[in-house]
């Protein structure tokens, strides 16, 4: 049976790299019907920490993956690895020095991988130098403990980054000096920058806690992480994680560089938010609002409304804040520029005055009685209908561009509409 793993480290939030490591990992596994076990890397002490510990396993949920058997700790394990090294030490494969066991490397020896993503690499035993096992302060190092659980747990397949690439002969002289099998690997190409650079923060957010903040839905995320180094062919770019296990390859996966595109990440999500149910955004939207100090002062029924207006204008659960401020409260942001602009002049105030004065004679606020008025009034005047549409809109809402006018307007009720715009005209109350 297959068995693979992902392994993170409780030092910070999960990285979108990470994420990408545990998806395909979580794939492969789904695939061909194995498992997926999850290993906690905890050996440093100082920078390991429960909160990070909890946000990963949670941002791991969030994106859909799942994992089996009970995790393992490796901060549990470090009698396991001494008792270990010291057979090695016994068996003359290893060395003391003070506390530390340091494993002897034989000078040499080429060692071949046959990668599963990259094919046949070689590495020379000349390049490599002793290998510490327990450094003096009690930790095992890297290398050598990831064997050790890596044969506790019978991990057929190592699926992992490049940067690990060069970890992995290290790793096979200690599987074969503790007689063990070596599994098969496979390193992915990292993720870089849309410049080609490592990955930072000038690219975007690097850590899945970001990208949940921002507003951005776990489908949308894991669709765009599938994308980077894999393609279900054709020219399909949409594809959820059901479809995604029936189809996936490791051969299928391309051994360059993937580069983080953020526009094209964005794009994804927009589609993923205006496919959604107005009803499944309605708990979404309401948690970005609250989140940032901003909850709806309004009933679910108008908050539904607003979410069926903006749902395919936003590609950001966050924008969707920001775009749609003036439903919730009369302090909203104002476009300085555009009030200037379509509000300052005698004729855009008289503009205003003249069609609010036809909209108090409406009883029927719905959005196509609402353009009727603009049209008639426009026709009357002898102007365009975007000399009246401007100025209504940036004293209703602050802004130049949103969701339909006359639609908004619906929404924002008679009483709402009129306040603003006699304000906006400069009429008293």
């Amino acid at each position: 049976m297959v068995r693979v793993r992902f392994a993170p480290s409780p030092t910070g939030y999960l990285h979108i790299g990470s994420a990408r490591t545990a998806l395909f990992n979580w794939l492969y596994a789904r695939r061909h019907k194995g498992k997926l076990l999850l290993r906690i890397e905890d050996t440093d002490k100082t920078r390991s920490e429960k909160k990070y510990l909890e946000e990963i396993i949670n941002d791991l949920k969030w994106l859909g993956i799942d994992w089996d058997e009970e995790p393992i700790r490796q901060s549990t394990r470090f009698a396991v690895y001494r008792e270990i090294a010291a057979a090695l030490v016994k068996k003359d494969k290893a060395y003391r020095e003070g506390e530390a066991y340091i494993f002897k490397v034989e000078k040499g020896r080429t060692i071949e991988v046959n990668d599963m993503i990259h094919g046949a690499v070689s590495f020379n035993t000349d390049d490599i130098k002793d290998q510490v096992m327990i450094k003096s302060d009690g930790s095992p190092a890297y290398n050598f403990c990831c064997v050790v659980d890596d044969a506790y747990l019978k991990i057929t397949h190592i699926i992992r980054g490049d940067d690990h690439l060069s970890n992995t002969p290290k790793q096979i002289l200690f599987y074969e000096a503790l007689g063990l099998t070596p599994p098969q690997f496979g390193h992915m190409p990292l993720i870089m920058g849309a410049d080609g650079a490592k990955l930072s923060k000038r690219h975007g957010g690097v850590s899945v806690e970001e990208y949940k903040k921002e507003g951005f839905l776990p489908e949308a995320l894991v669709n765009y992480l599938l994308l980077l180094g894999w393609s279900p062919g054709g020219d399909r770019e949409l594809i959820g994680l059901d479809e995604a296990v029936k189809l996936f390859n490791i051969d299928d996966m391309k051994g360059v560089q993937a580069k983080f595109d953020l526009i094209k990440l964005k794009w994804m999500n927009g589609e993923y938010i205006a496919a959604h149910p107005d009803a499944a955004l309605l708990p979404l939207i309401k948690k970005q609002m609250t989140d940032e100090g901003k909850p709806p002062a309004a009933p679910d029924e108008t908050l539904l409304k607003v979410i069926g207006l903006y749902k395919v204008r936003i590609k950001t659960l966050s924008e969707f804040v920001g775009m749609t401020d003036y439903f919730f409260a009369d302090t909203y942001s104002v476009e300085e520029k555009a009030a200037e602009k379509y509000l300052s002049g005698a004729g855009s105030k008289d503009i205003l005055k003249e069609f609010s004065a036809k909209l108090e004679k409406i009883e029927d606020f719905s959005h196509g009685v609402i353009e009727e008025a603009c049209r008639a009034l426009a026709a009357e005047k002898g102007v365009k209908a975007g000399q009246i549409i401007h100025p209504t809109r940036v004293a209703i809402s602050g802004k130049t561009t949103g969701a339909g006018l006359f639609e908004m307007m619906e929404v924002l009720g008679k009483p709402k509409v009129l306040e603003r715009m006699q304000k906006a005209a400069g009429v008293s109350a």
